[in-house]
């Protein structure tokens, strides 16, 4: 997987760390719904569904995973409960491995037209100016030249946080008074990272959550103005959700996904809550890949998504 692998000891063990309370959440639940009983009938599906939904796996996700389990239940007349949970991991995992978007994600970032530039979205509160910092952190660890744009310009709190996090990193940043215009930091931003032959630039953004057109207009803006400056940008429309959240995430992500082309998201809060069941959701539902989480507080603890390794710790 490139400069950044899930398969380093550190790595699993942070992703098993995260995801605790989600295996606790997740694995109660399941004992709950297959006490008792002995083989995997109606009874055992509908606890089953109910169990899922309750993790915020989502009802659409959910009823996928429960049509695949129940043609496994069909052909095997006699499917020991013992057996639940290896299936359920088993279709799990299948069901995120067809996702067609589910390509291998690293911190190796190149564009035919230098730099490669990301633009996060995503509504306050959910971790976007931290996840940009995080994610300047892995960048450079990889031996990229970053730069920052702090085009949320409607708090003067978002410049402030990421000017603290481009200093924490040690990378540049561009940034103008609160009240100017989101679209000509953009652009300050492209023309000072093509000057300086960075390698990536992160372009932070507003994160009010206003009606969609509003919303469209705006970052149509911001990306129209920064393709004038590098062709085909941006190359990454990143959507940072927080976990933490539950359904709540699959609502952003519907409503930023309708408002413009958003190709990657990132879950923070993963270590807080025990809703991690979401990404399973988010990842099936949107043809849009998960390419990173967030499992804590540190710069390091921003890791790439990688749906096997996903499943096996949540269901190791």
């Amino acid at each position: 997987m490139g400069i950044f692998s899930f398969l380093s000891k550190s790595n699993k063990e942070s992703l098993d760390k995260g995801l605790s309370k989600t295996k606790q959440s997740v694995f109660s639940k399941l004992s709950k719904a297959i006490v008792g009983k002995s083989k995997v009938d109606e009874e055992v599906l509908d606890d089953l569904e109910q169990m899922l939904v309750e993790s915020d796996v989502g009802i659409e996700t959910t009823l996928k995973i429960i049509e695949r389990i129940e043609r496994r239940a069909a052909h095997d007349k006699y499917l020991n409960t013992a057996e639940l949970n290896t299936i359920l991991k088993e279709e799990i995992e299948a069901l995120l491995m067809e996702n067609d978007m589910a390509v291998e994600a690293d911190f190796d970032k190149t564009s035919a037209s230098k730099p490669y530039v990301i633009m996060v979205v995503g509504v306050n509160g959910v971790g976007k100016t931290t996840t940009i910092g995080k994610l300047a952190y892995q960048f450079k660890k990889a031996g990229k030249s970053v730069v920052l744009g702090a085009a949320d310009t409607f708090r003067a709190a978002a410049i402030d946080q990421l000017k603290i996090w481009a200093e924490r990193v040690d990378v540049d940043i561009v940034a103008q008074a609160m009240g100017s215009d989101p679209a000509s930091v953009a652009f300050d931003t492209l023309k000072s990272a093509v000057a300086k032959q960075a390698d990536v630039v992160l372009i932070d953004t507003a994160g009010r959550l206003h009606n969609k057109v509003g919303l469209m207009n705006e970052l149509s803006k911001i990306r129209n103005v920064m393709s004038k400056v590098v062709k085909d940008a941006p190359h990454e429309v990143l959507l940072v959700l927080d976990a933490s959240t539950g359904q709540n995430a699959i609502e952003q992500a519907k409503q930023f996904t309708a408002a413009t082309d958003v190709n990657s998201l990132a879950l923070t809060k993963l270590d807080g809550t025990a809703k991690g069941g979401v990404v399973i959701g988010i990842s099936d539902q949107f043809q849009v890949p998960v390419r990173y989480i967030g499992l804590g507080e540190q710069m390091e603890d921003l890791q790439l998504f990688d749906r096997k390794a996903f499943v096996e710790s949540l269901f190791d």
